[in-house]
């Protein structure tokens, strides 16, 4: 075992590495298609498509997006928006006044910055709006690195399959930020972390998760300890979480 934080340990490699198998085979059969998953869309469209997803279902977000970034194609677009408008946009994602306020003093920057993040973790977390998570995205789609796109819905796969983290909140949880960046650690870090809020979406639900239709309940710490790994778990849930959480709300 490597790694230790609070009375856990960060995980063997290998445990790791099966899992990291086993949801990647998962998603290619039953990822989710998204507008903003293609191959062909840009950097300005993955953060503005995170930034939608914060408190969101996706497929709300899916339903204005297309005509969204037919609307504002770009940072310099967005920013020439009025907040009127932008809250008219904004109004089936609830929250939509301070969005909208948020969204355009990013465009307002971006728009002087050409359109190009900067490099370092503290600079970018020094953009309007942006925290932990975003920065991750940032990090991620913009400059290629391997980031986890860490919320709750991440957290509760992570924590389930390996063990819960000790604080509240998941920004200063070391356990389990640790963890969380080992886990994206390879060739296809965007497809991972998509793979996870899938699995956390449809199967790893907050009540009632589908245990027994799981890749990954074999290797599951938590299906072992509440015995669902022969009995199987209920295979319905009377809700369906959203998308993104942002960390330190679960």
């Amino acid at each position: 075992m490597i790694g230790s934080c609070h009375d856990y340990q960060v995980p063997e490699p290998r445990k790791i590495s099966r899992v990291r198998v086993k949801l990647l085979r998962w998603f290619d059969e039953n990822g989710r298609a998204f507008p903003w998953r293609k191959s062909s869309i840009s950097n300005y469209q993955h953060i503005i498509t995170e930034i939608l997803l914060q408190r969101t279902r996706a497929e709300t977000v899916a339903g204005f997006f297309p005509q969204f970034i037919r609307e504002y194609p770009s940072w310099r677009r967005l920013s020439r928006a009025s907040i009127e408008d932008l809250q008219h946009y904004l109004k089936p994602i609830g929250l939509w006044r301070r969005r909208a306020v948020s969204i355009r003093k990013l465009a307002l920057e971006m728009t002087k910055r050409n359109g190009r993040f900067p490099r370092e973790r503290a600079e970018i977390e020094a953009l309007p709006g942006i925290g932990q998570y975003n920065a991750n995205a940032v990090l991620l789609f913009c400059h290629g690195e391997p980031q986890p796109l860490l919320d709750v819905n991440m957290a509760r796969v992570l924590e389930r399959v390996f063990g819960p983290r000790k604080l509240v909140d998941i920004r200063y949880d070391p356990y389990l930020q640790q963890l969380a960046m080992r886990v994206v650690q390879c060739k296809t870090p965007t497809k991972l972390n998509w793979a996870i809020l899938d699995l956390a979406s449809a199967i790893c639900l907050p009540r009632k998760p589908r245990c027994s239709t799981c890749p990954l309940v074999t290797m599951c710490q938590w299906a072992h300890d509440h015995a669902m790994i022969n009995k199987g778990a209920c295979n319905h849930d009377s809700g369906v979480g959203i998308d993104r959480v942002p960390a330190g709300q679960s």
